[in-house]
Protein backbone atom coordinates (compact mmCIF):
# COMPACT_ATOMS: atom_id res chain seq x y z
CA UNK A 1 0.00 0.00 0.00
CA UNK A 2 1.05 3.44 -0.80
CA UNK A 3 0.09 7.02 0.77
CA UNK A 4 0.36 9.95 -1.02
CA UNK A 5 -0.09 13.32 0.47
CA UNK A 6 0.62 12.25 4.25
CA UNK A 7 4.28 14.18 4.14
CA UNK A 8 6.01 16.81 2.19
CA UNK A 9 9.46 17.12 1.41
CA UNK A 10 9.96 21.08 0.96
CA UNK A 11 6.93 21.50 0.29
CA UNK A 12 6.52 19.13 -2.40
CA UNK A 13 4.18 16.22 -1.73
CA UNK A 14 5.43 12.70 -1.87
CA UNK A 15 4.17 8.99 -1.05
CA UNK A 16 5.26 7.01 1.47
CA UNK A 17 5.09 2.94 1.64
CA UNK A 18 3.12 1.13 3.78
CA UNK A 19 0.44 1.34 6.28
CA UNK A 20 0.44 3.69 9.34
CA UNK A 21 1.48 2.65 11.90
CA UNK A 22 -1.75 3.07 14.41
CA UNK A 23 -1.28 3.95 18.33
CA UNK A 24 -2.86 0.97 20.45
CA UNK A 25 -1.92 -1.80 17.73
CA UNK A 26 1.34 -4.57 17.79
CA UNK A 27 4.16 -3.01 16.84
CA UNK A 28 5.45 -4.15 13.34
CA UNK A 29 8.57 -6.58 13.64
CA UNK A 30 11.56 -5.61 12.15
CA UNK A 31 15.13 -6.27 11.77
CA UNK A 32 17.57 -3.31 11.75
CA UNK A 33 21.20 -3.55 11.34
CA UNK A 34 24.27 -1.88 13.66
CA UNK A 35 27.84 -1.92 13.96
CA UNK A 36 28.91 -3.29 17.48
CA UNK A 37 31.90 -4.39 19.28
CA UNK A 38 32.22 -8.05 17.36
CA UNK A 39 30.90 -6.50 14.10
CA UNK A 40 27.76 -6.34 12.51
CA UNK A 41 24.37 -6.94 14.69
CA UNK A 42 20.57 -6.37 14.70
CA UNK A 43 17.99 -5.18 16.67
CA UNK A 44 14.41 -6.83 16.30
CA UNK A 45 11.01 -5.73 17.64
CA UNK A 46 11.98 -8.85 20.00
CA UNK A 47 15.09 -7.44 21.56
CA UNK A 48 12.63 -4.40 22.57
CA UNK A 49 10.45 -6.28 24.40
CA UNK A 50 10.65 -5.85 28.26
CA UNK A 51 11.26 -2.40 28.65
CA UNK A 52 9.20 0.81 27.25
CA UNK A 53 11.08 2.23 24.00
CA UNK A 54 11.59 5.09 21.46
CA UNK A 55 12.33 4.88 18.04
CA UNK A 56 13.23 8.00 16.43
CA UNK A 57 13.19 7.80 12.87
CA UNK A 58 15.22 10.09 10.65
CA UNK A 59 16.44 10.60 6.84
CA UNK A 60 19.73 10.73 7.31
CA UNK A 61 22.07 11.42 10.38
CA UNK A 62 24.29 13.58 8.62
CA UNK A 63 21.82 16.15 8.00
CA UNK A 64 21.26 19.03 11.11
CA UNK A 65 18.00 18.36 11.47
CA UNK A 66 18.31 14.40 12.03
CA UNK A 67 21.25 15.89 13.41
CA UNK A 68 19.50 17.82 16.02
CA UNK A 69 16.72 15.36 16.48
CA UNK A 70 19.21 12.64 17.61
CA UNK A 71 21.18 14.59 19.97
CA UNK A 72 17.93 15.85 21.43
CA UNK A 73 16.49 12.66 22.12
CA UNK A 74 19.61 11.33 23.78
CA UNK A 75 20.51 14.09 25.64
CA UNK A 76 16.57 13.82 26.85
CA UNK A 77 16.93 10.07 27.52
CA UNK A 78 20.34 10.24 28.88
CA UNK A 79 18.57 10.36 32.64
CA UNK A 80 16.01 7.37 32.08
CA UNK A 81 19.16 4.83 31.64
CA UNK A 82 18.83 1.26 31.29
CA UNK A 83 14.95 1.87 32.36
CA UNK A 84 13.62 2.47 28.83
CA UNK A 85 14.86 1.40 25.23
CA UNK A 86 16.18 4.02 22.91
CA UNK A 87 16.70 4.06 18.94
CA UNK A 88 17.26 5.72 15.97
CA UNK A 89 16.49 4.31 12.62
CA UNK A 90 17.95 5.96 9.42
CA UNK A 91 18.80 4.23 6.07
CA UNK A 92 22.55 5.46 6.89
CA UNK A 93 24.90 2.27 6.59
CA UNK A 94 25.78 0.83 9.85
CA UNK A 95 29.43 2.50 9.80
CA UNK A 96 28.37 5.92 9.06
CA UNK A 97 26.09 5.61 12.13
CA UNK A 98 28.98 4.73 14.46
CA UNK A 99 31.18 7.36 13.10
CA UNK A 100 28.20 10.01 13.46
CA UNK A 101 27.47 8.32 17.18
CA UNK A 102 31.04 8.43 18.24
CA UNK A 103 31.56 12.09 16.96
CA UNK A 104 28.40 13.49 18.49
CA UNK A 105 28.98 11.23 22.44
CA UNK A 106 25.33 9.13 21.28
CA UNK A 107 25.19 6.80 24.46
CA UNK A 108 21.64 6.99 25.04
CA UNK A 109 20.30 6.32 21.97
CA UNK A 110 21.35 3.17 19.69
CA UNK A 111 21.28 3.49 16.09
CA UNK A 112 19.73 0.79 13.31
CA UNK A 113 20.12 1.16 10.14
CA UNK A 114 17.26 -0.03 7.51
CA UNK A 115 19.66 -0.56 4.48
CA UNK A 116 19.83 -4.39 3.96
CA UNK A 117 16.33 -4.40 2.43
CA UNK A 118 14.40 -1.89 3.93
CA UNK A 119 11.57 -3.99 5.92
CA UNK A 120 11.58 -1.23 8.62
CA UNK A 121 10.39 1.85 6.26
CA UNK A 122 8.43 -0.95 4.53
CA UNK A 123 6.68 -2.44 7.52
CA UNK A 124 6.06 0.44 9.81
CA UNK A 125 4.79 3.30 6.55
CA UNK A 126 7.97 5.70 6.48
CA UNK A 127 9.73 4.62 3.25
CA UNK A 128 9.54 7.73 1.10
CA UNK A 129 8.79 5.95 -2.17
CA UNK A 130 10.35 8.64 -4.41
CA UNK A 131 14.01 9.64 -2.61
CA UNK A 132 14.22 5.94 -1.19
CA UNK A 133 14.73 7.40 1.74
CA UNK A 134 12.79 7.07 5.64
CA UNK A 135 10.76 10.02 6.45
CA UNK A 136 10.76 11.15 10.15
CA UNK A 137 8.44 10.06 12.60
CA UNK A 138 8.80 8.85 16.11
CA UNK A 139 7.30 5.71 17.83
CA UNK A 140 6.69 4.99 21.38
CA UNK A 141 6.46 1.12 22.55
CA UNK A 142 5.03 -0.29 26.09
CA UNK A 143 7.21 -2.86 27.41
CA UNK A 144 4.53 -5.16 25.58
CA UNK A 145 5.67 -3.65 22.41
CA UNK A 146 2.26 -2.07 21.99
CA UNK A 147 2.03 2.01 19.97
CA UNK A 148 1.68 4.06 22.54
CA UNK A 149 2.28 7.16 20.88
CA UNK A 150 2.86 7.30 17.11
CA UNK A 151 4.08 10.80 15.25
CA UNK A 152 4.63 10.92 11.66
CA UNK A 153 6.27 14.74 10.91
CA UNK A 154 4.29 16.32 8.06
CA UNK A 155 7.21 18.52 6.63
CA UNK A 156 10.20 16.09 6.40
CA UNK A 157 12.45 19.04 7.17
CA UNK A 158 10.79 19.60 10.30
CA UNK A 159 11.59 18.74 14.25
CA UNK A 160 9.26 16.47 15.71
CA UNK A 161 7.45 17.39 18.65
CA UNK A 162 9.36 16.13 21.44
CA UNK A 163 7.64 17.04 24.13
CA UNK A 164 4.78 14.75 23.25
CA UNK A 165 7.09 11.68 22.58
CA UNK A 166 9.08 11.78 26.03
CA UNK A 167 5.54 12.61 27.74
CA UNK A 168 4.43 9.65 26.32
CA UNK A 169 7.55 7.37 27.43
CA UNK A 170 8.18 9.00 30.20
CA UNK A 171 4.77 8.01 31.05
CA UNK A 172 5.17 4.27 30.81
CA UNK A 173 8.79 4.05 33.20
Amino acid sequence: MSRTGVITFKGNPLTLVGDEVQVGAAAPDFTVHYFGAGGLATITLADLKGKPSIISVVPSLDTPVCATQTKKFNDELSSLGDSINAVTVSLDLPFAMNRFCGAEDIKAMRVGSDYHDRNFGKGWGVLIDELKILTRAVFVLDSDGKVVYAETVPEVTSEPNYDAALQALKSLV
